[in-house]
């Protein structure tokens, strides 16, 4: 008994009909045919499961798979976040000092982003003056011929005097006009200077809309209340609701260890998914948390790795001599990134897509025999089966009533 059955790829139909951008593939048992032992060369094949199984293969994929019978619309959303805390540090290279929210979010408001501090490199005093710089091969200097009046290296801290100096006893470099004395990164604490922030909690409050089902929503939910979100912190499996996250629940999510990444910084995604079935009986919509490092930390190539920046603090001294305090920020920036789209039933959709898998069904058969004839080994046995050739055979009457014409 030999079974010839044809698997047919579906992306055509799924770019043309579901609107996806990627080539969808459905394997479609469409045409199932059965030949039992030859009994003579005019039998012909028995078809079994063919038009029947395809149409509700076709229904099933369309309709509860791909939901090609509802109308879509994308997410419109705002996020505003709000970080509470504090911090205390006591280091050698800094006087004992309380650090609260607003020295360590930086800036105060973000769009759709907040940045936590959690190690940095801090040079007191700076005033515009002239000093050595920082040496390495491109500064260091034998004599003042060394040194380019008015060069700047872009790599450099500031603007060549002409003059070599001694930055120390055994090494002289070229000075420049800058905010001296310059900054000195290499001291960057192996230990995040912040550590405590992994106990930092952070609200978000997002809302959405779609606005061609005049749907709106928020992460927020109903039944929250003052005192709830005072007490409840987000776990995703005590407390899935609670819009109040803490950031080293945020980083173990992610993958990662908050002490070994408030080293260097880096910037990690809270993604909140409002994809919604609006259909009555679906369910509810509410958003779906999940967390992720969006920089690149590959092991094989660590060059400028984590997240940092630098800003200062400016004022005057009794004298009325302008200085500031530069600070080299590393820390954790967090993308809040909204994404989903909503679907409900419509009657457009619906006869669009149901009457273009009915008309694509039409073509099944003929793809099939194609395929079996062309790529079945046993081609030539389905062949014999499929066509039949009649032969025409003289009839009697018409044989009797002719009349010969010649001479005897």
């Amino acid at each position: 008994m030999i079974l010839l059955c044809f698997a047919l790829p579906w992306n055509s139909y799924a770019t043309l009909c579901l609107g996806v951008p990627a080539v969808i593939f459905m394997i479609l048992p469409s045409s199932c045919l059965h030949f039992g032992p030859i009994q003579n060369h005019n039998r012909t094949p028995t078809k079994i499961s063919g038009s029947s199984s395809s149409w509700w293969h076709c229904m099933w994929y369309v309709c509860v798979v791909q939901k090609a019978y509802q109308e879509r619309d994308s997410v419109i959303s705002t996020v505003t976040t709000k970080v509470k805390g504090f911090a205390f540090t006591n280091v050698s290279d800094m006087e004992l000092r309380f650090w609260d929210v607003a020295d360590y979010i930086i800036p105060p408001q973000g769009d759709k982003t907040f940045f936590v501090l959690t190690n940095l490199v801090m040079t007191p005093g700076q005033t515009q003056s002239r000093c050595a710089e920082l040496p390495n091969p491109s500064t260091t200097c034998a004599d003042d011929c060394d040194c380019i009046e008015g060069y700047n290296d872009p790599s450099g801290n500031g603007i060549r005097t002409g003059l070599c100096e001694n930055y120390s006893s055994i090494v002289k470099t070229c000075e420049v006009l800058s905010w001296c004395p310059l900054e000195l990164d290499t001291k960057l604490p192996k230990r995040a200077l912040l550590a405590a922030a992994e106990n930092f909690t952070v609200l978000i409050k997002n809302s959405i809309t779609y606005p061609k089902f005049n749907i709106h929503k928020k992460n927020i939910l109903p039944h929250i209340n003052s005192s709830y979100l005072n007490t409840c912190e987000f776990s995703r499996k005590t407390d899935p609701d609670c819009p109040i996250f803490r950031l080293r629940y945020i980083v173990s999510e992610a993958g990662e260890d908050f002490q070994d990444m408030a080293v260097k910084g880096g910037v990690l995604g809270i993604l909140i998914d409002w994809s919604c079935d609006l259909d009555w009986w679906a369910g509810k919509c509410h958003p779906k948390y999940t967390f992720r490092r969006l920089d690149n930390t590959h092991l094989f190539n660590d060059v400028a790795p984590g997240y940092n920046f630098r800003f200062a603090k400016y004022y005057k001294t009794p004298k009325g001599e302008e200085q500031r305090t530069l600070f080299k920020a590393y820390g954790i920036r967090f993308e809040v990134i909204v994404f989903g789209t909503a679907g409900k039933f419509g009657i457009v959709p619906t006869i669009v897509n149901v009457g273009a898998a009915l008309s694509f069904l039409s073509l099944v058969p003929m793809v099939a025999d194609w395929f079996i004839l062309t790529c079945m080994k046993k081609r030539d046995l389905y062949s014999r089966q499929k066509v039949t050739y009649l032969v025409e055979e003289p009839e009697k009457e018409s044989t009797s009533m002719s009349t010969t014409y010649g001479t005897q």
